[in-house]
């Protein structure tokens, strides 16, 4: 494989995984609308895509193991691989989430509301934001970017954290409701997971471009402060 061929490949490899983030953040934008719309084609649509993710994560794997196995790239090359391995299955299952809060949703379209809609579409928002940005900051080498996301997932949290509350409260004051808010306190641990995997992307840009590991922070504590 000469030079300008293995270009060539990285090329589709960057291509390939930025396709794959875009399919990911039309998921996570129609599950958006799956849940405050009550809509059943966007639940039907959300659901479909999954297969096209998950295809996509098989194609781009292997290319991975073959440009790692034919060509031993080294430095830069090889670290974008290696991060390619990490962060495709990231985006994998935010696409399981995503077709997961379709499915559910396909239940609740048919009984009434129980929460302000807003609630998630803030919490969706965010979400979508942080998924662009993650991959954004991986292809760009984007440190303070990454950095950014990774702050960001404290305002999902308390958004995460305030829509558990809120629904609680729906569940007390009419236990009717209780099994309707049971699967919307189902999907906003999916959006918060969403969250969670970008987060986790960043944390790789992290270690690719800075050699700092921040996962797991208690294990680098000295166990005796």
């Amino acid at each position: 494989m000469t030079e300008r061929h293995f270009d060539t490949e990285l090329k589709c490899m960057k291509d390939g995984l930025m396709a794959m983030a875009i399919q990911v953040e039309e998921m996570i934008d129609l599950a958006i609308v799956v849940i405050t719309k009550q809509s059943d084609a966007q639940a039907e649509q959300v659901v479909e895509l999954d297969r096209i993710v998950d295809a996509q994560e098989v194609r781009l794997d292997c290319a991975c193991i073959d440009l790692l196995g034919l060509r031993a790239p080294f430095a830069t090359d090889l670290r974008f691989l290696a991060g390619c391995l990490k962060i495709i299955p990231q985006l994998e299952r935010i696409g399981d989430h995503c077709k997961n809060i379709g499915r559910r949703g396909l239940i609740l379209n048919r009984q009434a509301q129980v929460l302000n809609p807003d609630y998630f579409e803030k919490m969706g928002q965010a979400v979508c934001g942080m998924v662009c940005d993650s991959v954004e900051a991986f292809l760009k080498g984007d440190v303070d970017l990454a950095n950014r996301v990774i702050k960001a997932d404290d305002l999902v949290d308390e958004l995460h954290h305030q829509i558990f509350g809120e629904l609680l409260r729906q569940m007390i004051k009419d236990p009717l409701c209780i099994e309707r808010a049971s699967h919307l306190i189902i999907v906003n641990k999916d959006f918060e997971r969403i969250a969670d995997h970008a987060t986790n992307i960043c944390e790789e840009v992290l270690y690719i471009l800075e050699g700092v590991n921040v996962k797991h922070p208690y294990l680098h504590q000295d166990p005796h402060d």
